[in-house]
């Protein structure tokens, strides 16, 4: 199985020419009968070889965590995050294998972070006191977050891995986030969370949008690296709003409230079908569901209130999929040319003759 970056890299070194790359392309929509834009393909494995040293990849890294950690806290981090660069100098840079590249960039990540705060676990009282108020505790997130952006930025420079600027980003997020927190000091507060959450993932959106514009075409690493963010801009979006409308505080909720998560989710529908991307729809399918199973229990079907709601929900999720492309196109069609111009190509599929 070959990915877009695969082939673009055969173009870039000359085994393949454009016009070739491109007929195959142009092949296998015809045989799929779906534009090659609209399959949002993303490589995550070439063979089961993948599996096999993501395992082992893991086995190993959870072992010199283990053994950094019966040293010194910090270290099991540092331990861990060194390691998975030098594998990454094998797997990724050499062997270019997608699902362990995607193992050892989040272990790099994570184990930046965790050495980081295993450090201030460790000495934490020492440097700050016995109690660390809420300001301080925000900035030393913020900092923490930007040195795990910093490094995961270096990371990208050294192997272009398309989930890295994801990991970043949420690095970048998660200062922005603590910051603002450490200036008005109100950490504690869930619902201002929630809400600096949801400004930070409309920035990720936007921020994938920009990546989403330079390869319209999705041919490229550039539309691999859109797809992580709109997968990190998804739940930051879905998950707030959700919270903040009060359905993520109860057992039961109102039947407007019901309704208003099924607009909602319908509005998340439309604009997964403009900008060609099915992570929204997923993020919140959770709270649709929720939400239907209410709205049917409030009209009198109890016994098969989730029943009827995952027969609504599947069949409604299988027809869009199934009309994926006509949908979009009718989509597209009735925004203004210049914002449709910068969103995804669409192409209509032709009937057959």
């Amino acid at each position: 199985m070959y990915s877009e970056s695969d082939l673009q890299a055969a173009v870039d070194a000359k085994v393949l020419t454009p016009e070739a790359v491109q007929a195959f392309r142009s092949h296998v929509a015809s045989v799929r009968d779906a534009p090659g834009a609209d399959e949002e393909s993303f490589r995550l494995i070439t063979g089961f070889n993948d599996i096999f040293v993501s395992i082992a990849a893991v086995i190993l890294l959870v072992a010199v965590g283990w053994i950094g950690e019966s040293i010194h806290t910090a270290l099991a981090g540092a331990f861990v995050a060194a390691s998975a660069w030098l594998l990454a100098e094998y797997f990724t840079r050499h062997r270019r294998m997608a699902l362990p590249s995607i193992v050892l960039v989040l272990a790099f990540s994570g184990g930046v972070c965790a050495a980081m705060l295993g450090f201030f676990f460790r000495h934490g009282e020492a440097l700050f006191g016995p109690r660390l108020g809420d300001t301080a505790g925000a900035l030393l997130i913020g900092g923490i977050a930007l040195v795990t952006a910093a490094a995961t930025w270096l990371h990208w420079k050294r192997f272009m891995v398309p989930i890295t600027v994801a990991a970043g980003t949420a690095a970048l997020a998660a200062t922005a986030v603590a910051l603002i927190l450490s200036v008005v000091g109100s950490f504690g507060s869930p619902d201002l969370v929630m809400a600096l959450v949801l400004v930070a993932g409309l920035g990720v959106f936007a921020l994938a949008m920009w990546w989403d514009r330079s390869d319209r075409t999705r041919t490229t690493r550039r539309s691999d690296v859109a797809f992580w963010l709109h997968l990190l801009a998804a739940p930051m979006i879905a998950h707030p709003i959700f919270h903040l409308l009060g359905v993520t505080q109860g057992d039961d909720i109102s039947s407007a409230a019901a309704v208003m998560v099924v607009g909602i989710y319908v509005l998340f529908g439309l604009i997964a079908l403009a900008v060609d991307r099915r992570a929204l729809l997923v993020s919140a399918l959770a709270y649709v569901l929720f939400a239907l199973t209410q709205l049917f229990r409030t009209f009198g079907a109890v016994e098969l209130n989730v029943a009827l709601t995952a027969f609504v929900i599947g069949s409604a999720l299988l027809l869009l999929s199934a009309f994926w492309q006509n949908a979009r196109a009718v989509i597209v069609a009735m925004l203004p040319a210049g914002l449709a111009e910068q969103l995804p190509a669409t192409i209509r599929p032709q009937p057959a003759s």
